[in-house]
């Protein structure tokens, strides 16, 4: 059992998504003795997915923590007990500039571990202020910008690494960082890649109660934990944090959610006082199943809507860079991991942008149903509105 106090993250309120103040750490042996996954889950209205760190021992001793989680002491005491039998963490790597749910991790985390380097994604900016990375709590004598040639960091010798973007947005550039550990056969990826089991991924079944929320077809249900309610859950939490609003989604009137919550047998604080505004269709399922795809490898609808198909030319060409690396698996910082790939996989993810108008949302050849993307469509609009003013129709992609 996990001491009083070990799982607290007091920073939560910078960021004030669930868990909050609270963040178990599920730390996975990958390969013996060199890979290692420490997870956490994060989310909104109990829309709970996994969020991970990669921890891999460097050949000559030591380690490299590839994008870092929340540093409770409960994941700093399982890095410590790593550290003991293969050497203190060496590199921290935050290779991106807009996951917020990365970033605000990695400078904190970095100063637990204070004789480790920091090596940043290049082009870093904040929001609303453009603030130096030593006042967003990076150590300002430890940090270093990611050279854009590999072979000029200390680590060359092991891991590869491709850069995406800046890709111009609305309000600042878009850019990650893709790593590639030779020796493991590696590719630790963030955002730009996902798969989707049919199962939830252990850490979000370690409280399995938004898994339970979400299985219920109105606040009438009770809220019950069993196998069946678990991968309902999961599904439906999926088509959520993909799609935002799934078409196979109905919002129900307000009247009919705030009746129902009066009558919910559950009213607590932890259940939203017995709200529950969703009403699922018949079909619902075989939304998540077209989704999820069997498990393969894809590009989340949001980057495929609002970032990459702004930068086409240039995401293809990095693809085009990694497919190049002998790879055999890939751990996203999201959902599944480790996933089975080849380097061929990975660059089918990407074909909906070697398809004709692959700038528009809209004229993706994706297996994507069109009604699912028409909360993200919008969102394409008016980032695009935003655009325009400043930068012609040809340019702003």
């Amino acid at each position: 059992m996990p001491k009083r106090g070990d799982q607290s993250w007091p920073l939560w309120p910078i960021v004030p998504i669930y868990p909050y103040g609270q963040r178990r750490t599920l730390r996975r042996e990958i390969i013996p003795g060199k890979l290692w996954l420490l997870e956490q889950v994060q989310g909104i209205f109990y829309v709970v997915v996994p969020i991970r760190m990669t921890v891999i021992k460097l050949a000559a001793g030591g380690l490299l923590v590839f994008s870092p989680v929340a540093p409770t002491p409960e994941c700093v005491r399982l890095v410590r007990e790593l550290e003991a039998e293969h050497g203190e963490v060496k590199y921290v790597i935050l290779p991106t500039v807009t996951g917020v749910e990365h970033k605000y991790f990695a400078g904190p985390f970095a100063q637990k571990f204070k004789r480790s380097q920091v090596y940043v994604a290049p082009n870093q900016w904040s929001f609303p202020l453009d603030l130096p990375l030593s006042w967003l709590g990076f150590p300002a004598q430890r940090t270093h910008i990611l050279p854009l040639s590999p072979s000029q960091t200390p680590f060359y010798d092991e891991f590869d690494y491709a850069v995406v973007g800046p890709i111009e947005l609305s309000v600042k550039p878009y850019t990650e960082v893709v790593f590639f550990h030779r020796q493991t056969r590696s590719l630790l990826a963030l955002d730009t890649i996902l798969s989707i089991s049919q199962e939830p991924p252990e850490v979000v079944s370690q409280d399995p109660f938004p898994l339970a929320f979400h299985a219920r077809d109105s606040a009438l249900e009770p809220l019950a934990d069993t196998p069946a309610n678990r991968l309902k859950g999961w599904a439906r939490i999926v088509l959520f944090a993909l799609y935002f609003q799934p078409s196979v989604l109905v919002v129900p009137q307000t009247k009919r959610v705030l009746q129902n919550a009066l009558k919910a047998n559950n009213r607590t604080k932890k259940n939203y006082f017995g709200l529950y505004p969703f009403q699922w269709q018949d079909n619902w399922h075989q939304s998540f199943e077209n989704l999820r795809a069997e498990g393969r490898l894809r590009v989340a609808p949001i980057l495929q809507t609002l970032i990459f198909n702004r930068g086409a030319n240039a995401v293809l060409a990095w693809v085009d860079q990694i497919a190049q690396w002998d790879f055999q698996q890939v751990i996203p910082a999201h959902f599944s991991a480790p996933v089975a790939a080849t380097p061929a996989e990975f660059s089918r993810a990407f074909d909906f942008l070697r398809q004709p108008n692959s700038q528009s949302w809209s004229g993706f050849n994706h297996d994507f149903p069109i009604a699912d993307l028409q909360t993200l469509g919008r969102l394409d609009r008016q980032l695009q509105g935003n655009l325009l003013p400043t930068s012609s129709p040809d340019s702003a992609h």
